[in-house]
């Protein structure tokens, strides 16, 4: 857009903002009590009244507690105007790249048949990359990268710290929707809980460890007919009466009946069907290195922790310095947990798959692995350029 207004080129200009999400101030108040939206209008002593401030998702002011803005586009605002709105529609204001556009019609035809696509605009799945305003190195980019998967299969800006999103009401939807999070406390504990690798099934987690436990005594590899029995076994094992020692005293439990213990071997017998499938596919796809193997799902939890923590201050349940906070968190575990941007991403892609593709291997599947061909190959993307270690 500045390379385009320094030459004047204008259609170039309006062009470029057709094809880019836009956001514009809202009144947070009447916005959480009613469905309509409320726009807010600064006022501008240039204009000398109010103007209608719309911003492209990289020149958004850093989140505060009670200024809050939607998301929208070209054709969105051009539709919207109605008398008593502000003459004048000010794109991206105080920056090299501003314009000031008349807002009422006809005159803001010149703009607003720009604007070609009818609905929303379509997702591309594509790196997007703040080269001023996000971090491109560092602890803070490490975590950001690590919600990198979401961001590209979703369209959305990877280093964005200071996160708006799909605006503050998209953002609520979002976390209402997809998560049942209405209140700040709600995202606190699902945020928690994720930096702590606790959303996901603990059966995962059995027959994964037990994987790693025997490929640490057998040298790397695993048969799987072992895997399956050593599971039988275990199962088994621990299907007895138990007694165990805490404040209250000495507590027993009744041995589990053994239809419920067989039902439990043929639950994690298939699991292990299922993880080896996935496997295999992702190495068929070049996800996951030959003779290489998740070790853990941990990564799906630490890659949407990385994002929770973004829609959390794009909801407004948290601040730019929680949310940041988790993002490092998120990265200095995946860290600890894996040893490659590869490796990350193959477990998140796992855990994905476990929870909602039923090896389908379709969209759930798919996106990921687009997204990662496109994290491994773009020359400006982290993977490539923030070591993971």
């Amino acid at each position: 857009m500045f390379e385009a207004k320094s030459r004047e080129d204008w259609a170039a200009y309006f062009d470029t903002l057709a094809s880019n999400h836009l956001y514009f101030e809202i009144q947070r108040e009447k916005s959480d009590t009613e469905d309509r939206i409320y726009s807010a209008f600064p006022y501008d002593p240039r204009a000398g009244g109010p103007i209608w401030a719309v911003y492209t998702v990289g020149m958004l002011p850093a989140p505060e507690p009670y200024r809050v803005f939607h998301r929208g586009s070209l054709g969105w605002i051009a539709n919207d105007w109605k008398p008593g709105r502000p003459p004048w529609v000010v794109v991206n204001p105080g920056s090299p790249c501003e314009a000031y556009l008349p807002s009422a019609p006809p005159h803001s035809q010149a703009w607003a048949q720009h604007y070609r696509t009818e609905g929303p605009l379509p997702l591309t799945r594509r790196l997007l990359t703040l080269r001023v305003g996000g971090p491109l190195h560092g602890p803070v980019a490490h975590g950001l990268a690590c919600g990198a998967l979401l961001c590209v299969s979703n369209g959305s800006v990877w280093n964005a710290m200071g996160w708006h999103g799909t605006g503050y009401r998209g953002e609520r939807t979002r976390l209402r929707e997809w998560w049942g999070i209405t209140t700040r406390e709600a995202w606190q504990h699902y945020l928690s809980d994720l930096l702590a690798c606790e959303q996901h099934s603990s059966v995962w987690d059995l027959a994964l460890g037990l994987r790693r436990t025997i490929a640490r005594d057998f040298g790397g590899h695993v048969d799987v007919a072992y895997w399956r029995q050593a599971a039988a076994r275990v199962i088994r094992a621990n299907s007895g009466a138990t007694t165990a020692v805490g404040e209250d005293g000495v507590t027993k439990s009744e041995p589990r009946p053994e239809s419920e213990t067989e039902a439990r071997i043929e639950g994690v017998q298939r699991l292990i069907g299922r993880i080896t499938r996935y496997e295999a596919r992702l190495r068929a796809d070049g996800v996951l290195g030959d003779g290489r193997y998740v070790s853990s799902v941990d990564a799906w939890d630490l890659g949407r922790a990385s994002k929770m923590a973004r829609w959390g201050l794009g909801a407004r349940f948290g601040t730019l310095a929680e949310a940041e906070a988790a993002v490092v968190q998120a990265g200095r575990a995946a860290s600890l947990s894996y040893r490659s941007w590869q490796d990350f991403s193959a477990a998140y892609i796992l855990g994905r798959c476990l929870h909602f593709d039923e090896e389908e291997f379709g969209d759930w599947y798919q996106d990921m692995v687009e997204a990662h061909r496109i994290l491994m190959s773009d020359p400006g993307s982290p993977w490539l350029n923030v070591p993971f270690r």
